[in-house]
């Protein structure tokens, strides 16, 4: 009886025993995961189409909306409500020179003054419209529409030869008789008068060519499009002149 009892008191004091050693142990914390935000870029309100707006059309308040534009994405030519909050009023009756597409940054160069002319708010600062005779034969049969790029070739026939040159590149057309937007889905029609966008130098030449020779113009690719437009010079040229009921071409520098 008394080898039970020492027995009992010596595993009650073992348990008490490894009861305070595994007390006693310090306790591990667990880790605390921090999650920090992703910074928040800078942004701005900027002017933008509240819709698509055709070559021609007069802006109308309802045309425009401010829309919030990453900092990053920024560019100098873009409308910030923070430096012209009266900006919706100002530009309400601008005619848009050039297309723009639904959410596209409104820009100032692809604008003109309400009180300018269509064709007028159609041209470039320094540059001219000038409008040339064409047909269905020199005009690619017809498929030539405003916006295209042309090259303009002169042709002058006399005592049973022609001789023709390119004497204008990569010219702009802003016009096709009266029609001065691309045409979408319709059927072309056959101007009898192209308006082409000239600067003074070119237009003085083109002027020239047409009191002188017939012009007809050559479709270019679209892909011509960033090229900027040109004068074809050439060493020489020459003239019709007669002479005693006689005609013969002499070459001029």
């Amino acid at each position: 009886m008394i080898r039970f009892l020492i027995l009992v008191v010596a595993l009650g004091a073992g348990g008490i025993a490894a009861w305070l050693a595994l007390s006693m142990q310090p306790r591990a914390v667990p880790a605390t995961v921090v999650v920090e935000a992703a910074p928040v870029a800078p942004k701005t309100e900027i002017l933008v189409a509240a819709g698509d707006l055709k070559q021609g059309q007069k802006l109308q308040d309802s045309n425009l909306r401010w829309q919030v534009w990453p900092d990053g994405a920024m560019n100098p030519g873009f409308i910030t409500r923070a430096s012209r909050p009266d900006a919706l009023p100002e530009l309400s009756g601008s005619v848009v020179r050039s297309h723009f597409v639904t959410g596209e940054p409104i820009r100032e160069e692809k604008l003109a003054r309400a009180d300018s002319g269509f064709l007028a708010a159609m041209l470039p600062s320094g540059q001219r419209a000038v409008a040339i005779r064409v047909s269905a034969e020199s005009a690619a049969g017809g498929f030539i529409l405003p916006n295209d790029r042309v090259d303009v070739i002169r042709t002058i026939v006399g005592d049973g030869h022609a001789q023709s040159q390119v004497i204008l590149g990569n010219i702009r057309v802003l016009a096709i008789d009266q029609k001065a937007d691309e045409t979408k889905g319709e059927a072309a029609v056959i101007g009898k008068t192209a308006t082409l966008e000239l600067s003074p130098e070119q237009a003085e030449i083109l002027s020239g060519a047409q009191a002188v020779g017939v012009l007809s113009l050559a479709l270019r690719s679209v892909a011509d499009g960033d090229e900027e437009p040109r004068v074809q010079r050439r060493a020489s040229d020459s003239i019709r002149i007669l002479r005693a009921g006689r005609s013969e071409y002499v070459k001029i520098q």
